[in-house]
């Protein structure tokens, strides 16, 4: 049975804007590390179509983009993504499949069946799923950023705190500190 994992880039005052932040070769490889130990990817509509707007044209050259770029494309290209929508059912991208059906029970079904566990990436997604008390493990890239606008962190809020346990940082080069956490 494997894990429910979020992963975010935030900053020091919790923007979530996917514009702001550090992007490097350092923090696209802690990504793509990330990445090829889960089994899938799971995002909401928004993040997904974002997503498939521009990596696919990395992935086979079309889009100019840096090797770790690159590198998390085609590998991204490979992966099942899985998209939690009630508004579209079509999903051209590559290994991309619709989850539909009742969110909990579609989410632990889709877990229990990768055993090396899903990387959701979606920020209201993530919200729905805390709610829901399905995510496993959080993992922040912390970056020395006050961003003073944007999205926030669980914008929408969550009926309690959550409590975590510290497993693991990691200070990269460029200043961002990876911290991953567990449920508590």
């Amino acid at each position: 049975m494997g894990q429910l994992t979020y992963a975010i880039n935030v900053t020091l005052d919790g923007c979530i804007d996917h514009r702001v932040g550090i992007v490097d070769d350092e923090t696209h490889d802690y990504f793509t590390n990330l990445m090829d130990q889960r089994g899938a990817m799971l995002w909401g509509r928004t993040t997904y179509e974002m997503m498939e707007e521009y990596w696919p044209q990395v992935a086979s050259g079309e889009a100019e983009a840096p090797a770790a770029l690159r590198e998390w494309a085609i590998k991204l290209q490979a992966k099942p993504k899985y998209v939690v929508t009630s508004t579209r059912t079509d999903f051209p991208w590559n290994n991309s499949h619709h989850l539909d059906g009742e969110l909990a029970a579609s989410v632990r079904e889709l877990v229990d069946q990768t055993p090396n566990g899903v990387l959701l990436g979606s920020t209201k997604l993530a919200s729905a799923l805390d709610q829901l008390g399905l995510i496993d493990e959080y993992r922040f890239l912390i970056h020395p950023i006050i961003a003073g606008h944007g999205p926030r962190l669980y914008d929408a809020g969550l009926p309690e705190s959550r409590y975590l346990e510290l497993v693991e940082t990691r200070n990269l080069s460029n200043g961002v500190i990876a911290a991953s956490y567990l449920r508590a």
